[in-house]
């Protein structure tokens, strides 16, 4: 094994933009009693690093040396505490995607598969009235629009 040593100049790294999530999600849980386990950490990195919504499967992949039960059980840890969330795909497909908020919905690009929060949705007070109007009480819902992106509806 080579190593090389590297001298330090004094001047800060900037950390990559997954490490400051990585950190984020990391503290948050811990606020919330949950500790700091080195398979959740590489769950948690693993799902930082997707560039676009993942399957478990996908998750469990790219994690070969942590077991498929401990990847799911890291996975619902973080849609129970909403820092991932649930994302279906046009062909019913369900991905995970990290959760930049609390509840939300997204705009999904049937074409390249990229996915963006819909911000501003004043869809829940709509079908609260809804439901109350069909003597249901509703307990939640989901919402996902399908179509392009800018990028793909101009080709």
């Amino acid at each position: 094994m080579i190593t090389a040593a590297v001298k330090h100049t004094g001047h800060r790294h900037p950390r990559p933009r997954s490490a400051a999530i990585v950190d984020d999600i990391i503290a948050q849980l811990s606020q919330q009693g949950y500790r700091d386990t080195e398979p959740r950490r590489l769950v948690i990195n693993a799902a930082a690093a997707q560039r676009r919504p993942f399957t478990a499967e996908e998750l469990c992949a790219a994690l070969p040396c942590v077991g498929r039960a401990t990847v799911y059980r890291g996975l619902r840890l973080l849609v129970e505490t909403e820092q991932v969330c649930r994302v279906l795909l046009e062909d019913r497909e369900l991905r995970y995607q990290l959760s930049h908020q609390g509840h939300h919905h997204h705009l999904l690009c049937a074409a390249c598969g990229a996915s963006a929060d819909l911000a501003n949705c004043d869809v829940d007070a709509l079908l609260q009235e809804a439901a109350a109007t069909a003597g249901f009480q509703m307990s939640g819902h989901w919402l996902e629009i399908y179509g392009r992106c800018a990028d793909c509806a101009v080709v």
